[in-house]
């Protein structure tokens, strides 16, 4: 199981290396990895994803809290929380296809921001879910470039679940539709 990681830590030269070396003597992949300063002056907040089950994470956030610099860790995986991520995509466009994809970067309202004669760049913002689709809807194109940030995330004070929310929803409309 994929789990989101959030980790305050001072912000001192070697605190990400330490905690890449703890994941890389586990034998854990970090799958996204966002580093920025927080509200507070020299705090930050790393999150990442990792794969692993609820025992083992358990057991890494316990060798988290046992390196210098880090002053909270939080396993967010199920806790209602925004997330969001950017990907810059460049593919390649002919005259004949353009507007196809400027249909896509509608939809999904992600913006153009390079255009050539032969290609768009465009980047996307929003939670990974629809990082993801756009992804795999301009996989039938050729995509010529990816660069992506990891996810971010913050615990909604709310405690509403919009996933939940998004479920319900589709579900009732699958039910007047059906």
């Amino acid at each position: 199981m994929k789990h989101t990681l959030s980790v305050l830590v001072e912000d001192e030269s070697g605190v990400l290396s330490r905690i890449s070396g703890l994941f890389a003597r586990r034998g854990f992949n970090i799958d996204s990895l966002a580093v920025g300063q927080t509200e507070k002056q020299g705090i930050s907040r790393i999150t990442m994803s990792v794969r692993g089950d609820n025992r083992t994470i358990e057991q890494l956030i316990k060798q988290l809290y046992k390196l210098i610099n880090i002053l909270d860790v939080q396993n967010v995986t199920n806790v209602p929380c925004i997330e969001r991520e950017l990907m810059l995509i460049k593919v390649y466009t002919m005259p004949e296809n353009r507007f196809h994809i400027l249909e896509i970067v509608n939809i999904f309202r992600a913006k153009v921001v390079d255009i050539s004669d032969d290609s768009l760049t465009l980047e996307v913002t929003g939670d990974p879910g629809k990082i993801f689709a756009i992804q795999q809807i301009l996989n039938q194109h050729t995509i010529l470039q990816i660069a992506r940030t990891g996810k971010i995330t913050l615990v909604r004070e709310s405690n509403v679940n919009t996933e939940l929310i998004k479920k319900s929803l589709d579900y009732s409309n699958h039910r007047l539709y059906s």
